[in-house]
């Protein structure tokens, strides 16, 4: 089995699904006819770890080393063998193989129970409506998170289900913390780590190591891995790449990084790698000063040397190819459900393929985000026949007929082409993505994206103030979000909002208004899911360039290693920190429906101003909404069925009128129109002309049609019967 390159993804990243870097990677080589294998090194460890005999051989090792000292540990140790026992059984059913065990994990007292079940009681509040199986994972995630406590408290502080020491790689502006820390002997986890890699490593032979390191909890491992290849494997070469260089490592300094690896490369890795490539299979013995290379860090006489010579410019989307997840273990990821928050269960639960509508973000605008850098400021677009092209190839490969989008935000005119180029093609999919809440984003839009099969969306309300969107360019105001969630809610698609305190120069009052906003579009059933998460400052964002412009101080360091998160003083004095347990605490009840008549002053534990939000604010921004006529060149589309045709006479002043009455069935009701025979024949023929299979239909085609054979169109437009089409799958868009 011998390949060239050798790609893996260092532990830990997702439980559920492989990061897809790889797979893009892999898929790009395809191309080039560049033969590699990859492996998702972080599930093959846990697999290895969560087993009967993994876990018995951890437990002995824990007692060895004398390290039980905790209640909470001694009583896991206890209980070993009543962890032990069901494991295998447990692992495979979140690997979603025998569902009828969901029955015995949820009976009492199957599982055995240590810190981790102390919320238990909740379970029926938070499950009640989600079913058996949603109970069971949750169980199971919680007996899984009991034993991953026993890790971190008796053998390994550094691990973590989707994260391995990332405090070593968080604004590690050093190398030397790190560094000291990879002179250790090795982990318990790097040692099942190693283990597993050396075995892969003998069987494929690879020239080539290359490691996607997407988070700073991957960082540590990556490096553990190249050091063993170095020590090891001297003949091979390793290149690092992903979203933690991207983003941390762009005034990389230190020569002692390159002990670990031999090149790293930034941002769009495809040209930089197929150059690496090049360089170690065809011309190693050439002088690396010779070489071309694209946005890529060596090591040059001693010195960190950033090369970006080569002259060929970067790959096209439609040039990269299809994502390709051969020879990972798709059916070996586990599914868990943490918490019991709608959106963080599509994060954990189920396999999703990865999919990329754009490169990079058709807005680039807000002021907290890294838009100086490729990955956010290069904008382009994917076809959306080669994007369903894409999902096609990967359906027949894996098997699974989800995706998840994974773009900082998804254009609405792609995601409206990609919708009808599902229906066209009579797909059945499920996807989710991540969008900006823009006014384009209309009811009808919403309606004709449910009907391909989006089934979430989410995205960054960040602070509901106005004077703060506009202040962080978000294009967006609290009105317009709550038009635009309504309208994906209101169309059946579940939508989690990112929600933003400490934002430079932000008021209390205006963190407590931010509260009551969310409350009251929380209160009204508009958003279902949300997280509170605290502003950080980032070096490559418009407010770290630009720091006095927002009222902050930055405490800058010297940069040798990481750049990236930046700590700083703001001039407001306030204390952030200290609203994050009664934000997170209220938003976990609004999630469950409950809270909502509570005073927010309930939420803390300290004085806060009352709001000064009038407490009817989001519905009558929802009754704000202005007319806006249709445009000539909107698309028609009409998602039902053809009616069954009836006929009868209407007589008005001695006058019979033929009327063709037109029964619809949807999937779970029926209507009907009737409208007048020829009227009602023209309808027909333009119901069907509007079929998602269809070329479209203009607005001013159809308004030209019906004047040519009847008059003036607006009346019938707005008519009656017209309104319970539009009502029922006649779109606009």
């Amino acid at each position: 089995m011998q390949k060239d390159l050798f790609l893996f993804t260092p532990p830990f990243t997702q439980l559920n699904t492989p990061y897809p870097a790889t797979a893009y990677i892999k898929g790009f080589l395809n191309t080039k006819e560049i033969d590699s294998y990859q492996m998702d090194l972080g599930i093959e460890v846990i697999l290895k770890l969560f087993s009967k005999t993994g876990m018995t051989e951890l437990f002995d090792h824990a007692l060895d080393q004398n390290s039980i000292v905790s209640e909470n540990s001694q009583r896991i140790y206890t209980l070993k063998d009543d962890y032990i026992k069901p494991l295998d059984e447990v692992i495979s059913f979140l690997q979603g193989h025998n569902d009828t065990f969901a029955r015995q994990i949820c009976t009492d007292n199957f599982l055995p129970q240590a810190s981790r079940f102390d919320q238990v009681d909740d379970l029926e509040w938070a499950f009640g409506t989600m079913g058996m199986q949603d109970k069971a994972k949750h169980l199971a995630t919680l007996y899984l998170e009991d034993l991953s406590d026993f890790i971190v408290d008796c053998v390994d502080s550094h691990f973590g289900f989707s994260r391995y020491a990332e405090r070593l790689g968080m604004s590690a502006n050093s190398f030397d913390e790190l560094y000291t820390e990879l002179q250790q002997p090795l982990t318990y986890v790097d040692r099942i780590t190693i283990s597993i890699l050396k075995k892969r490593l003998v069987q494929t032979q690879p020239k080539l190591v290359v490691m996607s390191v997407p988070f700073p909890g991957n960082l540590y491992s990556g490096f553990r891995c190249g050091q063993y290849i170095k020590n090891n494997f001297p003949d091979i070469k390793i290149a690092m790449g992903g979203g933690f260089p991207n983003t941390e490592l762009r005034s990389l300094k230190d020569p002692r990084v390159f002990e670990f690896v031999d090149f790293i490369c930034l941002d769009d890795g495809e040209l930089p790698l197929e150059l690496v490539t090049d360089y170690v299979l065809n011309n190693s013995s050439k002088h690396i000063e010779k070489q071309e290379f694209k946005r890529t860090f060596v090591l040059e006489n001693g010195n960190v040397t950033y090369k970006n010579n080569a002259t060929k410019p970067d790959y096209k989307q439609l040039q990269v190819g299809t994502p390709d997840y051969s020879d990972l273990l798709l059916d070996k990821y586990i599914s868990v459900i943490e918490v019991a928050n709608p959106m963080h269960s599509l994060w954990s639960d189920g396999r999703w393929n990865k999919l990329t509508m754009a490169h990079g973000c058709y807005w680039g605008k807000c002021t907290f985000c890294d838009i100086s850098l490729d990955y956010i400021s290069l904008y382009e677009p994917v076809a959306a026949n080669v994007l369903v092209d894409r999902m096609e190839q990967l359906i027949k490969q894996t098997g699974e007929r989800g995706f998840h989008f994974v773009d900082e935000a998804a254009p609405p005119a792609l995601m409206r082409s990609v919708a009808l180029e599902i229906l066209k093609r009579n797909l059945t999919v499920t996807w989710w993505t991540n969008i900006r809440f823009e006014k384009n984003f209309t009811q009808d839009l919403c309606h004709l994206l449910k009907a391909s099969g989006c089934i979430a969306v989410s995205g960054g309300l960040e602070v509901a103030s106005d004077r703060l969107l506009k202040l962080i360019d978000k294009g967006v105001t609290v009105e317009q979000v709550a038009q635009v969630t309504r309208n994906f809610t209101v169309a059946g698609i579940m939508v989690h909002s990112y929600l933003m305190y400490g934002y430079p120069t932000q008021t209390i009052q205006e963190t407590i208004d931010s509260l009551e906003m969310t409350r009251q579009l929380f209160e009204l059933g508009i958003i279902q899911s949300g997280f509170w998460h605290q502003f950080a400052l980032t070096a490559h964002s418009p407010v770290g360039m630009n720091t006095k412009d927002y009222g902050i101080t930055p405490h800058l360091k010297e940069i040798e290693f990481a750049n990236n998160d930046v700590q700083f003083t703001d001039a407001t004095g306030i204390d952030h920190d200290k609203f994050s347990e009664g934000l997170k605490k209220s938003l976990f009840n609004f999630m469950h429906g409950i809270g909502f008549d509570m005073s927010l002053q309930e939420w803390f534990d300290f004085e806060i101003p009352p709001t000064s939000i009038e407490p009817y604010y989001i519905e009558d921004c929802l009754n704000n909404e202005n007319f806006k006529a249709v445009k000539s060149n909107s698309k028609i589309i009409w998602l039902g069925n053809l009616p069954l045709i009836g006929s009868f006479v209407k007589t008005k002043k001695g006058k019979e009128t033929l009327f063709l009455n037109m029964v619809f069935h949807n999937k779970t009701s029926s209507f009907e129109i009737a409208l007048p025979e020829e009227e009602g024949n023209w309808l027909l023929d333009q119901l069907e002309l509007c079929a998602p299979n269809q070329k479209t239909l203009t607005f001013s085609q159809l308004k030209n049609s019906y004047e040519s054979n009847f008059g003036v169109f607006e009346p019938f437009w707005y008519s009656e019967e017209l309104d319970i089409l539009r009502a029922n799958g006649l779109l606009v868009l």
